[in-house]
């Protein structure tokens, strides 16, 4: 079952997701962008972090600083510049 972080942070970005042709998935503690079959991004629930991967990079996040309204923001952007 999805983290209550990551249901909400799938809600907050799909449209965006959307707009850019992505598709959000959240299997088990990962949410996943996927475009054309292929993820792009995953977002990683691991209990007092969350852990994004895009890139071959790894950012952490503290989940008690980073509440999902500011993570969708910074992820919304990521889409708006890496996806035109």
């Amino acid at each position: 079952m999805p983290s209550e972080y990551l249901t909400q942070l799938k809600d907050l970005i799909k449209e965006k997701a959307k707009e850019k042709g992505l598709k959000v998935m959240v299997v088990g503690s990962t949410l996943k962008l996927v475009k054309e079959g292929e993820t792009v991004m995953n977002v990683s629930d691991r209990g007092e972090i969350v852990e994004i991967s895009f890139k071959g990079q790894k950012y952490t996040y503290d989940k008690w600083y980073t509440k999902p309204e500011h993570l969708a923001n910074t992820i919304k952007q990521v889409l708006e510049v890496q996806f035109k």
